[in-house]
């Protein structure tokens, strides 16, 4: 008993870190706002996703661990369903784990997503390429072989954008040394991009 009515004390006597965590993403967040720039690269961003919709075009999306992650999250709201119900949007994201092994086993871990952009990427498709260090080798062969395709590219970058900030179209950098912080504003990001495609596509989604 004396355990279980100790535990909330104890909980609260560390939790200060849970104030100071969304605090700090709150400040990441209001730094990102506050550069215009970022505003206008996003709305560029929608622009050629939809763009890419509008003339059958496929959106491909890349990344490592937890950008993965996020690029799977794009990819199925745009093939399933965000806020209410629509018709799917041709995208691919690249999470196949047979893929994955095998053209690691068999070419490299750098050319997983670059063979997968060769295989189905098309002149006018859009890649979303996320990598919080901008360095990611995979995602910067993916690139280049984007534009050999004739292929848009979209980057959701961190830190400095590192090299990818300078090889993608449209850069958009979270300016944070945290890898966690700027995951948590590339998932906001993506959501945007989503809103941004839908207010174009399904406009009566958006209506009062």
């Amino acid at each position: 008993m004396a355990m279980i009515s100790s535990w909330p004390y104890h909980l609260y006597m560390n939790s200060q870190y849970i104030k100071e965590a969304l605090e700090s993403a709150q400040s990441v967040i209001n730094k990102f706002i506050a550069d215009e720039q970022n505003i206008v690269l996003i709305d560029k961003a929608v622009t050629a996703f939809i763009t890419t919709i509008q003339n059958d075009g496929r959106i491909l999306s890349c990344g490592n661990g937890g950008s993965m992650c996020d690029s799977m999250h794009f990819v199925e709201e745009l093939t399933g369903r965000y806020r209410k119900d629509r018709d799917p949007i041709s995208a691919i994201s690249m999470g196949d784990p047979g893929h994955i092994t095998c053209v690691a086993n068999d070419y490299g871990f750098e050319y997983i997503f670059s063979r997968h952009v060769h295989a189905w990427g098309r002149k006018g498709d859009t890649l979303l390429a996320i990598s919080t260090s901008g360095n990611s080798l995979n995602v910067i062969k993916a690139v280049e072989k984007a534009h050999e395709k004739g292929m848009k590219v979209v980057g959701l970058l961190g830190k400095d954008g590192g090299k990818l900030k300078d090889m993608v179209d449209i850069p958009i950098i979270v300016d944070c040394p945290i890898t966690d912080r700027i995951q948590e504003i590339h998932i906001k990001l993506i959501h945007i991009f989503i809103e941004g495609i839908e207010r174009t596509i399904y406009p009566k989604h958006y209506e009062e």
